[in-house]
């Protein structure tokens, strides 16, 4: 190709192009029954003009959400809404990105994780926290309150230590209210509450001392029927 010049160049292309067009292109071809411009007159008007910018080019593949929410590329993980889990969705791998999809539904864009393995991305909003729901006291425990400050620390000391709501003995407490004088109960407890003793049956035995045979008011002398 030494010592030619553009000029040369073009004289070649042209010839090239005028073979193509009045040679090759005239000629009828075995797999097209009619010659290329005989078909190209024919699909012309079905053709459509490329855009003007190619699109990025990308690699899709299909992955199952797993047990977490996550899809797994190239030894990495990717988030996507908890709400897909077990289901099988399209994986668009570009150059700098990666898209989740559900057929046309785009559920995940992320920045693609390059030169990095096994990693883990989620995106903000993906898999929040449970909340736990706020603790209402049991309607035992607001009836017993509000009566005495003795009791009122006695029921919420009992509270903190119970099981769950601790709504059994807090009943148990609310019987003895409403069953035994104050004076006794409100003994007994500040002695319970002093010690840390929950045990609704110590500290029913422990009113009874404080009622002691005052309470069932016994005439050893009277006759009982």
């Amino acid at each position: 190709m030494a010592g030619r010049t553009f000029r040369d160049f073009a004289d070649l292309n042209a010839q090239v192009l005028a073979w193509c067009e009045n040679v090759a292109n005239a000629k009828p071809k075995r797999a097209l029954g009619v010659a290329p411009s005989a078909a190209y007159a024919v699909e012309r008007p079905c053709l459509q003009p490329l855009p003007a910018v190619l699109p990025p080019v990308y690699q899709v593949v299909e992955r199952v959400v797993d047990l977490q929410g996550f899809v797994s590329l190239e030894t990495n993980r990717y988030s996507v809404p908890e709400r897909w889990v077990g289901k099988a969705l399209s994986v668009y791998l570009y150059a700098t990105e990666v898209r989740v999809c559900r057929g046309e539904q785009l559920l995940a864009v992320h920045a693609r994780l390059l030169g990095v393995r096994d990693t883990k991305q989620k995106l903000p909003g993906h898999h929040p926290t449970p909340q736990p729901r706020p603790r209402t006291p049991p309607r035992e425990a607001t009836l017993l309150q509000g009566h005495d400050p003795l009791l009122d620390a006695y029921v919420a000391a009992l509270v903190r230590q119970a099981h769950g709501r601790g709504v059994r003995p807090l009943r148990r407490l609310l019987d003895f209210k409403r069953t035994y004088p104050k004076e006794p109960l409100l003994a007994a407890v500040a002695q319970a509450l002093q010690f840390g003793l929950f045990d609704m049956g110590r500290l029913e035995h422990m009113i009874l001392q404080q009622v002691a045979g005052d309470f069932f008011n016994l005439d050893d002398g009277g006759d009982d029927a």
